[in-house]
């Protein structure tokens, strides 16, 4: 970064500072050196003079500087760092795959070759991005999640240290010691932990997110297209049916009672992979989306300026499982989003598994867990309303996903993906560009022959694809939250 961008950036960290702009939370991190502390941009304690302060692109990097967590504003509740953060692709592959775990076993080497590059390129690329070598900010990741889970949930300190991917509750203790200066159990103890108790779940974990964010608008998606007996929208709740090493799971997600917080609730998940479906969650609700970015680059665009006003916190929603979403585009080919609904549901109830959990919420009527790929790759399909050619391409995907030959590892190039996908028979590129956009988190990912985007456009004259797609050369690198703003404007357009 030259001396002047350097400089310009410093001005704007500390414009958000002496502000508390709530836009900028997350974003980066105030270290104290008068106190030895790393806070927030919106922490309530009074602002220190300019002069004290060192600003930080990630927790880790404070972290590494030799600041400790602020107590007060708790940097363990800000809103994640994006997996774009900075301009490597690099860099964001390999922070969806520390999020996932990829370095509970301090296996660099390992993560660099799933990258694709040396690890020692891969260290340089995280000290430039976010001024963190990948095990400090897997170290900063693990501390504040074991943080709010302390805070937040009557979990033993055995079973958060496990959720959290300490090897041992020794390591726990040392690594809370090294950093706050006291043991998890003095933490608890000194603090006001508010618990998030819901009946219908044994285990509950609040999610920060972003702000603006329209709650209501997400359940409006995912309510259109929930797979019946599988997943389901009942108030302002959000319900679906997990499978997890086997074991059957259900979860739950509502607004909290705190503003800037949704609530994730858990029944059957065992707490070694609750890291896991924690951080899943926040892909799937996209709670981590830098909106202040996106509508920069989106709103020089006069539709998408409009579109923009009426949906200031756009999202592009996520997927739980990669094949159970691709499955579900290619129901949707040429055919409305309520008939592909209607259909992915009757192939639920004839070969999904039974759901092996009982849960108190009546008017939740969840019964099945989505079929495998080892399940649908020799399933008949047959007389549920599906085109033969669909059900052959539902086949075909099942089969090279269960060999292999397809994964949605988070690690590979979407190009790469998109292309391998692409050569199943039957999969265009509608399909491709908008698993990836859902499955991969690909924010550039474009469907441009979808028709919804293509009316959406101009309706007064015919727009065709290669048009769509000039068009969106502006919108780089966000045409993912373009086509949802688009579709938004076009009520039942869209996957």
């Amino acid at each position: 970064m030259s001396a002047e961008r350097s400089q310009q950036q410093h001005e704007i960290y500390e414009r958000a500072r002496l502000a508390r702009d709530a836009r900028f939370d997350g974003q980066f991190y105030i270290g104290v050196k008068t106190t030895g502390i790393y806070c927030r941009p919106i922490c309530p304690a009074n602002a220190p003079k300019s002069e004290n302060v060192e600003f930080y692109p990630s927790a880790a990097a404070a972290s590494e500087a030799g600041f400790r967590p602020c107590l007060r504003c708790r940097p363990e509740c800000a809103p994640g760092t994006p997996a774009w953060s900075g301009t490597s692709t690099t860099v964001r592959r390999g922070l969806r795959l520390i999020a996932g775990g990829a370095l509970d076993d301090g296996n660099v080497e390992r993560l660099a070759e799933r990258l694709g590059v040396t690890s020692r390129h891969m260290r340089r690329l995280f000290t430039h991005h976010l001024g963190a070598s990948p095990l400090a900010v897997a170290h900063t990741q693990r501390l504040h999640f074991a943080k709010r889970l302390i805070d937040e949930t009557d979990l033993s300190m055995q079973h958060i240290a496990g959720a959290a991917g300490y090897g041992s509750v020794r390591r726990f203790n040392d690594a809370f010691k090294n950093t706050y200066g006291r043991s998890p159990r003095e933490l608890r103890k000194a603090g006001e932990p508010e618990r998030v108790n819901d009946a219908a779940a044994p285990l509950n974990v609040r999610l920060p997110y972003r702000q603006p964010f329209d709650w209501h608008a997400q359940l409006r998606f995912w309510a259109d297209r929930a797979t019946p007996g599988v997943e389901t929208v009942v108030d302002d709740t959000y319900w679906r049916t997990l499978s997890i090493d086997g074991e059957h799971a259900v979860i739950s997600v509502r607004p909290a009672q705190q503003d800037g917080y949704l609530s994730l609730g858990l029944q059957g998940v065992d707490t070694s992979r609750l890291f896991e479906i924690v951080q899943s969650a926040r892909e799937v609700f996209d709670l981590d989306a830098p909106i202040a970015e996106i509508a920069s680059v989106l709103a020089a665009d006069d539709v998408l300026q409009k579109a923009l006003r009426a949906n200031p916190g756009v999202r592009v929603p996520g997927a739980w499982d990669g094949f159970e979403l691709t499955v579900r585009a290619v129901l949707g080919q040429q055919i409305s989003v309520k008939a592909a609904t209607t259909l992915a549901g009757r192939i639920a109830a004839r070969y999904g598994e039974p759901l092996q959990l009982k849960y108190p919420e009546a008017s939740v009527n969840l019964a099945r867990i989505f079929p495998t790929p080892d399940k649908l790759r020799r399933a008949r399909l047959n007389n549920m309303g599906l085109v033969t050619s669909r059900a052959e391409t539902i086949r075909r995907i099942a089969a090279v996903v269960a060999d292999g030959q397809l994964t949605f590892d988070a690690a590979q190039e979407p190009q790469d993906f998109v292309a391998t996908l692409k050569s199943i028979r039957g999969v265009g590129d509608w399909t491709a560009q908008y698993v990836a956009m859902r499955a991969l988190k690909n924010p550039d990912a474009f469907p441009a022959s979808d028709l919804g985007l293509l009316k959406s456009i101009d309706r007064s004259q015919r727009v065709t694809p290669a048009n769509l797609e000039q068009r969106a050369e502006s919108w780089r690198p966000w045409r993912a939250y373009a086509a949802l703003l688009l579709w938004g404007s076009l009520a039942g357009s869209g996957g």
